[in-house]
């Protein structure tokens, strides 16, 4: 049996959802490598689960994260191992995630925990959430993307104002440059991310997550490749029997049940 003192990351299923919850109270959410081993099994079950359609990233407790438990990543003691070939990478480096993921967020959000958020689509923030990239304080740098994630979500402007300065901002300021997509009273962030995911799973869930593939096309490679996908995107979905029910239930005037095929 694993030592749950250790803190762990775990999953609930909610019907087509996948909620991910860490857990290390103790440490305010700071991350092993175990942890976030069990965080890219986490998506990875999401990935290729075809029963599930969309993520919940959570955590439990008065903090989202305080970031790395530096000692187990760095040094002598450290207990850092690769991913399997093939896993989801949290952080979107390598292998991403092609489902939507909700991420709600409260108190202490710091450094990998602004680089989780980011890796996924939208936030939900509790009012008294905390920002912080503070890398460069301690003579290093963000390494799980704040340095162009920040720049996709907030602008040139914002993102240097933030990542040069390493100051801790509001969940307000989050809000105003774009990081964060609803602000909730501190205790209703997961509740309302849960709400949203449920609104996204009630659609079609092939063409949500050709949606997200196509978005992710332009930031990675420009307008023209994504142009260059649609014709790719029109096949998959018109081929689809999601859309075929989806014609159907126009007709029929009702709502749509979606089968993900």
């Amino acid at each position: 049996m694993s030592d749950m003192s250790a803190g762990r990351v775990y999953t609930e299923r909610h019907d087509h959802i996948l909620k991910i919850v860490i857990d290390n109270v103790a440490k305010k959410n700071a991350f092993s490598p175990e942890m976030m081993a069990q965080l890219s099994d986490a998506l990875t079950l999401l990935e290729n689960d075809d029963d599930l359609w969309v993520g919940v990233l959570c955590a439990v407790g008065s903090a989202f994260t305080a970031g790395l438990d530096m000692p187990k990543f760095f040094g002598p003691t450290a207990t850092v191992k690769p991913d399997p070939e093939g896993n989801i990478d949290p952080f979107g480096l390598a292998n991403q995630c092609t489902k939507p993921i909700v991420t709600a967020v409260q108190g202490i959000c710091y450094t990998i925990g602004i680089e989780l958020m980011l890796s996924g689509d939208i936030v939900v923030a509790a009012t008294d959430a905390r920002f912080c990239q503070m890398e460069a304080k301690r003579g290093i740098a963000p390494l799980g993307g704040a340095h162009f994630r920040y720049m996709t979500r907030a602008g040139w402007g914002n993102a240097m104002y933030h990542l040069l300065l390493c100051d801790e901002f509001s969940a307000a300021e989050a809000y105003r440059i774009g990081m964060v997509q609803e602000l909730v009273a501190p205790g209703e962030q997961i509740d309302r991310a849960m709400e949203l995911a449920r609104i996204i799973a009630a659609n079609a869930p092939i063409g949500i997550r050709v949606t997200k593939t196509a978005g992710r096309k332009f930031i990675e490679a420009g307008e023209q490749a994504a142009i260059d996908a649609i014709p790719g995107i029109k096949d998959q979905v018109m081929n689809s029997a999601d859309a075929a029910e989806g014609i159907k239930s126009f007709v029929e005037r009702r709502s749509a049940v979606f089968l993900g095929r």
